[in-house]
């Protein structure tokens, strides 16, 4: 199962030459993320870190760029979680345009406490998680 959502290329996230500023992608993947934890997991950010008090930082995120994105395009993001840990989280996002593959990302989150250790993921939270886990289909 995987969790897909469209962002359109606004100036904000682009050079003066109107190609994506490879950064903004970044923060397209947060914006990725964080509707997936509210959509797919009601788990929303602000329940998460305001009133619980833990968060997802990213620990790892490797990225391989495919082509230019430019203003006014709409990418379409599709994330599939690939692995779930006692405390992490594996994910893959693709982004395609209207031209074809954009980028794709390979992110590990880490669920931690105020103090920034690591906890175990809440059990209703780890066992969507898990059914989502594209690990579990390829053993």
């Amino acid at each position: 199962m995987s969790y897909a959502r469209v962002i359109a290329v606004e100036f904000n996230h682009c050079d003066p030459a109107g190609i994506v500023f490879y950064p903004r992608y970044f923060e397209m993947i947060n914006s990725v993320v964080e509707n997936f934890f509210d959509e797919e997991l009601h788990y929303p950010f602000s329940r998460m870190h305001v009133e619980e008090g833990y968060a997802v930082p990213t620990a790892r995120i490797e990225t391989e760029f495919h082509a230019p994105s430019w203003l006014g395009e709409r990418l379409q993001f599709e994330l599939e979680v690939t692995r779930v840990g006692r405390s992490s989280l594996h994910l893959t996002l693709v982004a395609r345009g209207g031209d074809g593959p954009k980028l794709t990302a390979w992110s590990v989150l880490v669920f931690v406490n105020r103090d920034g250790r690591p906890e175990r993921w809440p059990e209703d939270v780890r066992e969507k998680l898990e059914r989502m886990s594209t690990e579990a289909r390829d053993v």
